[in-house]
């Protein structure tokens, strides 16, 4: 549905998009996340046919968006980080006005009707945009993009300012739009993507840095193979035994105390599961568990060490958070980042060589 060619975007001497390239399906919503800068919103941009690139090529539903732009724009459905929304507007005025720019041939009230019913907003179709939450705002703005039934649909931020309950029904909003069409999200709220999208694309420096199925990764950020434990007895004894255990990757006390128990910080060996053989070990010493939690693996942690490795930055930063070290406790956001990386880089040389083959 959308494909991205050897996309470059220069601004002077400045690269803001340095020769990307990736598709999306039909039906899939894909995750585009990055720091600031990484070219996300250039990239946006460019795909809705608001910018030109300065080479590359960029089709949607097989059209060129500079041969055919309108073509290709009846397509998009468009939602920036700012909604493009007339205030002094009732929210009937304003979507029959993007009615009319589009040109949509879909019936006029069954469609509008239809558009406000799915994203919620048939209660205020006569009130003033001005005087509506800025949830309600969000909403007219996703109603906007919807207009004409676009097979494509980008959102930029659209979550960004609203409460923890808007939040989670844009979140349900867009799940229910990726049924029936291709997305593309925008966002630093990385628990977002992980909620909503099926593929995440990390660009960096203008760069795409990785590619890949949001299942992998949520898979790996479940999978609990870290504990805090709390422990009574002897911090060094505990810890020794922790260690002399099979199945025990790393350990390490914390500075955690109650009373006479210590927390420690326990990752096993993948596919391990070391909480009964613990317990067991411990009674057989005389020494209580009074506390175990499990540990996700940070998915910020992942993002920040994808990013930091593709500028091979190594971690080295000053001013990273305290926790963060270069031991074996962070093992699995490494192992992780760098699979990703290692996995965009083979399918950026797999289109290359597909694109030699059907050049010769």
């Amino acid at each position: 549905m959308i494909k991205i060619e050897h996309l470059v975007k220069n601004y002077g001497s400045n690269c803001a998009v340095d020769d990307i390239s990736f598709s999306v399906e039909a039906g899939e919503i894909v995750g585009l996340l990055g720091p600031n800068g990484a070219g996300k919103s250039t990239t946006m941009n460019i795909l809705t046919g608001y910018l030109s690139g300065t080479s590359g090529k960029v089709s949607i539903d097989g059209i060129d968006i500079l041969a055919d732009p309108l073509s290709a724009k009846k397509l998009i459905g468009y939602l920036p980080e700012q909604p493009p929304l007339y205030l002094d507007m009732t929210v009937d005025e304003y979507l029959g006005f993007g009615y009319e720019l589009k040109g949509c041939k879909l019936p006029r009230a069954e469609h509008i009707a239809e558009v406000c019913e799915v994203v919620k907003i048939s209660d205020v179709r006569k009130r003033v945009i001005r005087n509506l939450s800025k949830g309600y705002k969000q909403r007219v703005g996703i109603a906007q993009a919807l207009i004409g039934n676009p097979k494509v649909i980008i959102f930029d931020e659209p979550t960004i300012g609203l409460d923890p309950k808007q939040i989670i029904e844009i979140r349900n909003l867009i799940r229910t739009l990726g049924k029936g069409h291709t997305v593309i999200l925008s966002t630093h709220i990385l628990q977002e993507v992980q909620a909503v999208c099926d593929r995440i694309v990390i660009i960096n420096k203008g760069k795409i840095v990785a590619d890949e199925l949001t299942e992998n990764i949520s898979r790996a950020v479940e999978n609990n193979r870290r504990f805090n434990v709390k422990i009574c007895g002897p911090s060094r004894e505990v810890l020794a035994a922790i260690k002399s255990m099979s199945g025990i990757a790393y350990a390490e006390v914390l500075a955690e105390r109650d009373g006479e128990a210590y927390t420690y910080m326990i990752e096993s060996d993948y596919g391990v599961d070391v909480r009964k053989k613990l317990f067991y070990s411990m009674a057989e010493r005389g020494w209580a568990i009074i506390g175990l939690e499990a540990l996700g693996m940070s998915l910020e942690d992942i993002f920040i060490t994808v990013v930091d490795k593709s500028a091979d930055d190594r971690l080295s930063k000053p001013g990273r958070v305290a926790r963060r070290r270069t031991g074996t406790k962070d093992a699995l956001e490494k192992q992780v980042a760098e699979t990703m990386l290692q996995d965009g880089a083979e399918k950026r040389a797999a289109a290359d060589a597909t694109e030699i083959e059907d050049e010769e």
